[in-house]
């Protein structure tokens, strides 16, 4: 599955967070040094097992861990409309 950013959406970097707010809604979402890390791996549209594979390599979790922990990640974001997802 291919994840996109929506094109709506911009963001500043504030420290190692991330500040995102939707251009047309005003809607804002602030993310931590990790949702920060994703937000940058997303900034050309990237498949999920990529994304993945890229995060455990870079951070000291587990498969079964990173995985959950995406998933509800990129759940919430497309929850806020800051991504799409492509079969």
């Amino acid at each position: 599955m291919m994840i996109s950013r929506s094109p709506d959406w911009l963001s500043a970097k504030v420290d190692d967070e991330v500040v995102m707010m939707n251009g047309a809604t005003g809607h804002i979402v602030g993310v931590n040094a990790l949702g920060a890390e994703i937000w940058h791996l997303l900034e050309a549209p990237r498949d999920v097992a990529a994304l993945e594979a890229e995060l455990i390599a870079s951070f000291d979790v587990s498969p079964e861990a990173c995985r959950a922990e995406l998933t509800a990640f990129l759940d919430e974001l497309a929850g806020h409309g800051a991504i799409s997802r492509a079969a």
